[in-house]
């Protein structure tokens, strides 16, 4: 006796994504511009990767939930300035807090002023806080922070127009087109985000970004390929009932590889060590608006394009015309 194999969907499967491209099109642009002012408007929480300081994790292993002001009294009464404090959530508790200080004058010529500043602060607060413990200190130098800041950047915009390259190589500018810009949808949306939430953006957060950007792609690649082979095999159907059946075709795959990746990722979300809880949640959110953008963002913009049926058909030169009118003869 033979099992039969579950699938996520039918085989007549034949939803009319296209239908509501226009709505679902404003709704992406309007997200996209709500994203981009959370970003210039409150900012991004660049975390010690990228500004330049030195960042203390403690966490107060017999407290729910950790006394951020009285520490910031403290920290303020050691005269290094004024500390950012944050709570970090770990395993349902807010007992644990990340502190950023700037660096002190002069330690970039003198990094023994900033090991100092370190000692000086974990003392004061396990000396005033007997179930303190110290996970980590980390330090960066603001020249070095500002070079990483922006080869990090530049990263994502190489990876980004390099995607678009190979795309417009492999299919037709138009494709390429489509594919920049679903790419620039995932990561805007991302990067609102961090804004909206305000967790820290590091190094990790733009290893997630570029994941989200090698995903994106492979899925978009998916649609397209299915798109291309179907306006060769359909010359006459209207562009929008093709996009239709080309989504639907590749819609199995899309679901299976999202729903796969997704039962991973939200084990890791609520289940993981919270170092890696900003990573985990840009790849979660990467999931779903890279799965809608391929839908919904690389597909309807090749109607404005002005992709058609004879897109992928060579053109006939003179002398092909010439052959083919001598075959004919004959």
């Amino acid at each position: 006796m033979k099992m039969k194999l579950l699938k996520l969907v039918p085989d007549q499967t034949n939803i009319r994504f296209l239908r509501w491209r226009v709505p679902f099109y404003a709704a992406s642009l309007l997200l996209m511009a709500i994203s981009l002012t959370l970003v210039f408007t409150k900012g991004l929480n660049m975390g010690v990767d990228f500004v330049g300081g030195q960042m203390i994790q403690v966490t107060f292993t017999q407290s729910q939930t950790a006394p951020v002001g009285r520490l910031r009294s403290e920290v303020e009464a050691l005269g290094y300035g004024d500390p950012v404090i944050q709570l970090v959530r770990q395993n349902g508790q807010e007992n644990a807090v990340s502190i950023r200080m700037k660096l002190p004058e002069g330690s970039e010529k003198d990094p023994g002023l900033s090991d100092a500043m370190g000692k000086k602060i974990t003392a004061a607060i396990t000396a005033n806080h007997k179930d303190a413990r110290v996970d980590g200190i980390a330090s960066v130098s603001g020249k070095v922070s500002k070079e990483l800041g922006w080869i990090a950047f530049q990263a994502l915009g190489f990876a980004s127009l390099a995607v678009a390259a190979y795309i417009w190589f492999r299919f037709e500018w138009q494709f390429g087109i489509g594919a920049l810009f679903s790419l620039v949808h995932d990561v805007t949306l991302t990067l609102g985000m961090f804004a909206l939430t305000q967790m820290e953006f590091d190094l990790n957060i733009v290893a997630a970004l570029l994941t989200l950007i090698g995903y994106s792609l492979n899925d978009t690649i998916v649609v397209y390929d299915r798109i291309r082979e179907n306006l060769k095999k359909f010359r006459r159907m209207p562009i929008p009932e093709l996009l239709d059946l080309s989504v639907n075709e590749t819609l199995h795959r899309t679901i299976a590889t999202s729903m796969s990746m997704l039962i991973t990722l939200l084990a890791l979300l609520f289940l993981g060590p919270n170092v890696i809880f900003g990573f985990t949640a840009a790849i979660t959110l990467g999931i779903f608006v890279g799965t809608y953008s391929s839908i919904y963002m690389a597909a309807p913009i090749l109607i404005w394009l002005k992709v058609t049926s004879s897109s992928f058909v060579p053109t006939e030169t003179a002398m092909d015309r010439q052959e083919r009118l001598a075959r004919e003869m004959n």
